[in-house]
């Protein structure tokens, strides 16, 4: 048995009566009576446990807790729970960490123990203001609907974001868990000690933890590159998503929010991401060292107590002022709320004859609802270089701005590059001439540009072409330097544009496969030969390579997907040697791959091995769901039909499997006309058993895998004889969007075909 609590945003109220308001701070007196085989955790220390017998003479265990600092009532918390610990003190500060018992026994929560007190001591440091309370827990929960809550002294976890294992060599686990522990730890300042006053200046509490855990896990772990991950993982993402039209601003008023959202909605990625990102711009225009400046001052005014965003941007102001180094064009708060109050973000367009930068709001040209033009500026700060050599940083405070030191001749080579290091939240469009010339570049001194810029020109042109604004050919140009590229993020990115996961079946049907094959291959076999040496001879010397535990899945996936007879190879030698010794581990970091693959040049032999691995009891989660997919990957019509026939068995799978097997099949190039014959033969039979919840998954995944108007068709009139009327209005246009997608896959396969036939020799 276990209990804990998870109270934010609003649930305190259901355990205790309270004004249930961030800004309503309080000291909280707890007391929890218990059963005396459990212990108690709260967020205070015990200061007594004593006994006491109920009616009918049972005895309880009652502890006391010491009276809280003043603190919001989201904040509170409470564990009871058998557990085991680890502790550590650092600078006066208990740190206990609690797991389940056989977990703290192997030593599961021991690296959390060793980096949570150096990840404290760094932000006491940074920030020159020390943590208020004498003890702090962290628990490791087996069931967390959240990742992380960071109560203050009192931080609960999933599992899997605090446990690993002695025996795992790679660091990407170890940096997901640094990552983790350093934004909880972060929040004991922003969130816990100052608290945003009111909910709608949330990102005040997650996009400054969302920053710091970037600085507290680079700072225990130095081998992580720091602005490559924050790219990777916290800009790009969220600039995919923060152009929908429906998009909020970071920071609406509370009116706003009060009509129109649920609190839960606000803890999404414009919270979390671009809060982090604007915090990153935000400290890289005035440096780090007068952001740090401000934010203690602003900390050490606002602790045990509330602020909003203006309060931030005062005392940023207020260090502005007080030097001269940094010149700003604008208020701080000028500059800010352009970024906080209005939704979505800017693209640049750089005319390299006239030196003229403008600016408007990066939205889909191809969407008709977006040509009335939004007239949003926002004040932007431009971090660019010439040449290679780095250049004072420049500010464009309206629609367009002429810059005469950007301007470049015809007949020079200088080339220009802007956002370096996406120092700024925003895209990038370059004219065709300074475009040539970087692809040029690229394709002559690819390190001339430094990583991070490689990977942002290349995601900015693909996502340029998807909203309209450069056709696919000019993309396509900055991908043929890629035989030179040795950064597996930068691959990732590039594959993701070009081999999207929903569309390897759609590819594989299209005359664009050969040519893609030829391309690719060609520019992908450096790389690849790389890291398979290392796979063959030593795989741990990757343990190190937090990119290549992240990335060489996609890389193989692909190469194994275009054909390359070698990874396939090495797919079967990996799988067989399995197959001989149940107890070998194919290499964690292509393990899924290499399942695909074994299965898929095996025949029934290999899909049976599968099977039997799958049904062993002592298989992880994660190694069952490689298998189940694996099982997906067999060539042969009839493994796949006998697989589909395997999830409807009770005895078999559990319903929730059903429908991923289906979704497993339904996406593999052969499987999807087995999938669809097969759910159409039993439709009676699924909907009988799983209810509509299950169908509907299934439904939307055949949707989104349909390939021609034909199978739409057919889609529909299957739709039309099985659902209910308000299902199928809703499944309707989902079939509507499938068909308009379809119809511009097929216009942009055509280009991208007629491209790679003129340069696929090249």
């Amino acid at each position: 048995m276990l209990i804990a609590s998870q109270l934010e945003p609003t649930y305190a109220r259901t355990v205790y009566p309270c004004f249930d308001e961030p800004a309503m701070k309080a000291t909280f007196n707890i007391r929890i009576v218990h059963d005396p085989s459990y212990v108690a955790l709260s967020n205070m220390p015990a200061i007594d446990v004593s006994e006491m017998k109920d009616e009918n003479g049972s005895l309880w265990t009652v502890t006391t807790f010491n009276t809280s600092l003043k603190m919001s009532t989201y904040l509170t918390a409470f564990v009871i729970c058998d557990f085991d610990y680890v502790t550590r003190t650092e600078r006066g500060n208990e740190i206990r960490i609690w797991a389940r018992k056989e977990a703290v026994k192997n030593g599961y929560v021991d690296y959390a123990l060793s980096i949570t007190g150096q990840i404290f001591s760094f932000l006491e440091d940074l920030l020159n203001i020390s943590y208020p309370l004498p003890k702090t827990d962290l628990v490791a929960l087996p069931d967390f609907g959240a990742g992380a809550m960071e109560n203050w002294g009192l931080m609960t976890f999933q599992e899997s974001s605090l446990m690993y294992l002695p025996s795992d060599k790679f660091t990407s686990r170890k940096a997901m868990i640094a990552v983790i522990v350093s934004h909880e730890l972060g929040h004991q300042w922003f969130g816990n000690l100052v608290t945003m006053n009111w909910w709608n200046d949330l990102w005040l509490n997650e996009g400054l933890a969302s920053y710091f855990e970037y600085l507290g896990a680079t700072f225990v772990e130095p081998k992580l590159s720091l602005n490559e991950i924050f790219y990777d993982h916290v800009v790009q993402p969220v600039l995919r998503e923060d152009n929908e039209i429906g998009v909020r601003s970071l920071s609406e008023s509370e009116d706003k929010i009060k009509g129109s959202f649920s609190l839960m909605s606000l803890f999404d990625s414009i919270t979390y991401n671009k809060g982090a990102s604007i915090t990153w711009m935000l400290s890289g225009f005035l440096t780090e060292k007068l952001f740090i400046r401000a934010l203690t001052s602003y900390l050490k005014e606002f602790s045990f107590s509330n602020a909003n965003q203006d309060d931030l941007w005062t005392h940023i102001q207020m260090v502005v002022d007080a030097q001269d180094e940094v010149q700003l064009p604008a208020s701080v708060k000028q500059i800010m709320d352009s970024w906080t109050c209005q939704n979505g973000f800017p693209v640049l367009t750089l005319n390299l004859t006239t030196g003229t930068i403008s600016q408007e709001q990066f939205l889909n040209k191809k969407n008709e609802n977006n040509t009335d033009s939004h007239n949003n500026t926002w004040i932007i700060p431009i971090s660019w270089m010439r040449n290679g050599s780095s250049q004072p940083l420049m500010w464009l405070d309206k629609s367009s701005k002429v810059f005469p030191e950007m301007q470049v001749l015809e007949s020079e080579y200088d080339w220009i590059l802007l956002n370096v290091n996406l120092s700024g939240y925003y895209r990038v469009n370059y004219d065709r001439l300074n475009l040539k010339r970087l692809a040029h570049l690229l394709e002559n001194d690819p390190k001339a540009i430094p990583a991070v810029s490689r990977f942002q020109l290349i995601d900015d042109v693909f996502a340029l072409t998807q909203f309209g604004y450069i056709q696919i050919e000019t993309a396509l140009e900055l991908t043929k330097y890629l035989a030179r590229e040795d950064e597996l993020f930068i691959w990732n990115v590039v594959l993701l544009n070009l081999v999207p996961e929903n569309l390897e079946s759609t590819l594989k049907n299209y005359e664009v496969y050969p040519l893609l094959k030829k391309y690719l291959l060609k520019r992908m076999l450096p790389i690849y030969h790389y890291y398979a040496g290392f796979i063959r001879q030593n795989v741990d010397a990757l343990e190190d390579d937090y990119f290549a535990q992240v990335y060489l899945e996609k890389l193989f996936a692909t190469a194994c997907w275009l054909g390359l007879q070698d990874c396939l190879n090495l797919s079967s030698e990996l799988y067989a040697k399995w197959m001989d010794n149940p107890e070998y581990k194919i290499p964690f970091l292509i393990r899924r791959t290499v399942c695909c693959y074994g299965v898929a040049v095996g025949s029934d032999k290999e899909w049976n091995f599968a099977w039997e691995m799958y049904n062993h009891t002592d298989s992880t989660k994660e190694d069952k769901d490689i298998l189940l997919s694996a099982m997906s990957c067999a060539k042969e019509s009839w493994l796949l039909y006998r697989y589909l026939q395997y999830g409807l068995s009770d005895t078999l799978f559990s319903s929730n499997c059903t429908s991923i097997i289906i979704f497993y099949v339904v996406t593999k190039d052969i499987g999807h006309r087995i999938a669809w014959e097969f759910v159409t033969e039993n439709w009676p039979l699924l909907s009988e058993r799983y209810g509509k919840e299950l169908l509907h998954d299934v439904l939307k995944v055949m949707g989104r895998f349909v390939n021609t108007d034909v199978q739409i068709q057919e889609l529909q009139v299957f739709y039309n004889a099985t659902l209910e009327e308000d299902e199928r209005v809703a499944t309707t246009l989902l079939l509507e969007f499938t068909k308009f997608e379809n119809m511009e896959r097929r216009e942009l396969l055509i280009k991208v075909a007629n491209w790679l036939q003129k340069n696929v020799d090249d």
